[in-house]
């Protein structure tokens, strides 16, 4: 009879004189990292986390199957192959790991067999390394400074600056002063000697500046000698304690975190000596990024040509230092694919746009999807432009009313493209000035889509505006009336803020400051709040922020406080959210379906009841005449991360009963055209009357439509079109006389729902009408070509508004 399988395996491999494979037994799945070449994380060697010490893993039994195992587990497709021999150097600590035998199926290194942990007759110079497919697993979002930092209290969790000088201490944010560690739950101090410039870099980046500065060292070491001298100074007695004292640290410079130096905590074990004999502690001083340190405007010089060809932006961020990267190259921003995107590359977009190193690369398009460049036509469209041109195919939409001859807005696109993806495998080794120093192929290279868009988040100064505001007496932390911190004759003291002119700009800046994202609602009437007792007072009142600002402090503000309504029930508040939409035109379809039309009066009473011709309609002699529209489809693509929903709900639409339907929104796209120096020659709205997901890509289901008086919104991922011929989807240019002019489309133009990144609402096209035909061409949203300085919020919404 013959032994069951498991008992027949463990008797041949006792017979050949093999011990079986050990299942290791664990309480969680164990950490993996690569030590290898910092511009290349997809390979180095291997280590694993075990019992808070990072070990090695030896190469005997080592495969390809071992090595797509460990790759999964970082978060890569697959292995591409794996080194023996240390080929990646040789490792310190234990070897954790010998024999490790995989199927190639389990999730971590952990479920294959080995002798067990610890279990090893290898030494160093078998240490393994394997080299993984840069690709990321679908579903592997960023890479995090603390994924390879080891386990809490074991490890330098924190850094800071302690100031010495008079003059530090009164700076804010700290720049210069002694380096101070946090370690096993202690603060500890670093011994200078040995410390280099690449240590302070490294110190400055997490501290959120982008470089580190000269330090007078002569005048440091006399301020400590006078303090050793001191019999009576309690640095005295504590600086003879090991304890006190980080006894080295070794870092390249481009390290994203202390604790990824060579860090050694106290001297070698059994050497009886001090930590830091004669030494004294380090002393670092930073450099301030432009956006913590305003500084007066210097005369503009010319750029080079290297400055010209490539510059760089953060979009669609909720906080300071994070965001969608994007650069400009021939004139167009455009996107980063995640290919080989890591911390290091990271780090240095970060130090380019003044912040410190970055604390986490994103992948995957986190932070949302590039801008549209354009959509292409289902089936056997045609997009023509010229005089009454149309769109040949037409699928309708339940329950969207047109005019009154029944037409349905509705148009069967699916996107071809969301603007350029300039750059894919991006390889920097983290000295780099800029990422145009870095090697990259195009992003067209590698079929790279934007649902791999590349964002970061960098490290930022602490300034100390999170602790200057709060909300109070909201249902949850993130909504309540809005108390701020100001100085009252020298004093601190809380209050509310007034709330005439309270707006979304305003709101925005308040969740910014407080962390908490992006504003959902700007709140003017506030009664059902109770706000602290002691902070009832108004402090602030005519704040009017441009959106761009780090703290309600910085806003434009009265001087004597003057509030119409006084403190109470009137006070500001918000409610904050973690993600929001983000809108965008399809500019190249508007561009290929402009034409226009000579439409009777008879067929515009509606239209004109709702206020979408020009004025000098109201003196015409109905019905007999006709209006000349210069008329297009319009496709409003979602590229945020949680759906656009009207402010208003369903129990406030209005009724129309000319058209029949509901405006769920009263103006949601201003349509004008310009002259060329920006003055207005003629207008046209566009209600809201059915926000809907016309269509969605490939896997997402639609969520709104406006049948049987349902919900309205667009899904993210999802746009809604707008077809030309529907009532109000023009401009009326009866009026205008035959010229060059700027056509312009607003979406969301009064701001009145949340967006995370309003610099995109605007698109416009030159315009060319010479009485009978018209010609839009070089249409674009609005920062789509902006070689120069970024337009303030502020200045947009002047420029909208034809205030020149």
């Amino acid at each position: 009879m013959w032994p069951p399988p498991a008992t027949f395996s463990l008797f041949l491999l006792l017979l050949l004189g093999q011990a079986p494979p050990c299942r290791l037994q664990s309480s969680g799945t164990k950490k993996l990292r690569l030590v290898g070449p910092a511009n290349r994380p997809e390979e180095g060697r291997l280590e694993v986390l075990h019992q808070g010490q990072w070990g090695t893993v030896c190469d005997d039994d080592f495969a390809l199957q071992e090595a797509t195992v460990a790759c999964r587990q970082l978060g890569f497709e697959s292995a591409l192959t794996w080194a023996h021999s240390a080929k990646y150097g040789q490792g310190e600590g234990p070897i954790w790991l010998d024999n490790v035998r995989c199927l190639g199926t389990e999730d971590t290194l952990d479920q294959c067999g080995s002798n067990g942990w610890g279990v090893s007759d290898c030494r160093h110079s078998e240490d393994v390394g394997v080299v993984c497919h840069p690709q990321r697993q679908r579903g592997y979002h960023s890479e995090k400074v603390s994924n390879a930092l080891g386990p809490q209290g074991r490890r330098l969790e924190e850094v800071r600056l302690k100031p010495i000088l008079a003059s530090a201490k009164r700076h804010s944010p700290v720049t210069e002063g002694a380096v101070e560690v946090r370690y096993e739950g202690h603060w500890r101090q670093v011994c200078d000697q040995g410390w280099t410039m690449n240590n302070s870099r490294v110190v400055c980046g997490m501290l959120g500046f982008p470089s580190q500065g000269p330090v007078n060292s002569h005048y440091y070491r006399k301020v400590w000698n006078l303090k050793m001298k001191d019999s009576k100074s309690r640095l005295n007695s504590l600086t003879k304690k090991n304890s006190f004292w980080i006894h080295r640290v070794d870092c390249l410079g481009t390290e994203p975190h202390l604790a990824k130096c060579q860090v050694q905590v106290a001297p070698g074990r059994g050497k009886l000596r001090p930590a830091c004999p004669g030494g004294m502690h380090a002393v670092v001083s930073c450099v301030v990024g432009p956006h913590f340190h305003p500084q007066k405007p210097k005369p503009r010089r010319k750029e080079s040509r290297a400055e010209q060809e490539l510059k760089v932006r953060l979009r669609s961020g909720a906080q300071v230092g994070e965001g969608r990267v994007e650069v400009l190259l021939n004139r167009q921003w455009g996107t980063v694919c995640d290919h080989r995107w890591n911390l290091i590359s990271a780090s240095v977009v970060c130090r380019q746009l003044g912040f410190g190193s970055a604390r986490e690369a994103l992948f995957g398009a986190q932070l949302g999807q590039g801008e549209q460049g354009g959509m292409g036509c289902a089936g056997r469209s045609r997009c023509a432009t010229g005089s009454l041109g149309s769109l040949e195919q037409k699928v309708h939409s339940p329950g969207r009313a047109g005019h009154g001859c029944g037409l349905q807005r509705s148009l069967t696109l699916f996107p071809a493209g969301l603007g350029p993806i300039h750059l894919s495998e991006v390889r920097c080794r983290g000295y780099e000035r800029t990422l145009s120093d870095c090697l990259a192929l195009e992003g067209s290279q590698n079929g790279c889509q934007h649902a791999n868009d590349a964002a970061v988040r960098c490290n930022i100064p602490d300034m100390g505006f999170q602790n200057q505001v709060r909300l109070a007496g909201g249902r949850n932390p993130e909504e309540g009336v809005v108390e701020v911190q100001v100085e009252v004759n020298g004093v601190p003291r809380w209050g509310t803020v007034c709330s005439d002119h309270w707006g979304l700009m305003e709101a925005m800046v308040t969740c910014r400051q407080l962390g908490l994202g992006y504003a959902n609602f700007a709140i003017q009437d506030t009664w059902y709040w109770q706000g602290t007792p002691e902070a009832k007072e108004v402090v602030m009142s005519g704040v009017r922020c441009s959106g761009t600002e780090l703290a309600l402090q910085q806003c434009q503000r009265h001087g004597p406080v003057h509030c119409s309504h006084g403190p109470g029930r009137f006070s500001a508040g918000v409610a904050c959210m973690n993600t929001a939409p983000d809108l965008v035109m399809n500019a190249q379809l508007v561009q290929e379906t402009a034409y226009l039309e000579d439409r009777p009066l008879s067929m515009l009473y509606c239209a004109h009841e709702e206020n979408c011709l020009s004025k000098s309609a109201d003196h015409m002699d109905w019905p007999y005449g006709h209006r000349r529209l210069l008329r297009f489809s319009s496709q409003i693509y979602n590229l945020g991360r949680a759906d656009f929903r009207p402010k208003a709900g369903r129990h406030s639409w209005i009724w129309h009963q000319c058209h029949r339907h509901y405006h769920s929104i009263e103006v949601f796209t201003h349509y004008d055209l310009l002259t060329l120096n920006g003055s207005k020659v003629a207008e046209g709205h566009k209600a809201s009357f059915c926000l809907e997901d016309t269509n969605c890509p490939t896997g997402v289901q639609r969520r709104y439509a406006c049948a049987n008086f349902g919900e309205q919104g667009v899904a993210v991922g999802c746009w809604d079109t707008y077809r030309h011929d529907i009532d109000c989807q023009w401009v009326d240019i009866t009026d205008v006389r035959p010229g060059d002019y700027i056509f312009q489309v607003v979406v969301n133009p009064t701001n009145d729902v949340a967006e995370s990144d309003f610099s995109n609402n605007m698109l416009r096209c030159r315009c060319k009408y010479d009485g009978q035909r018209v010609w839009l061409h070089n249409c674009h949203t609005g920062d789509s070509y902006r070689p120069n300085a970024e337009l303030s919020l502020e200045q947009e919404q002047r420029l909208r508004n034809n205030l020149i």
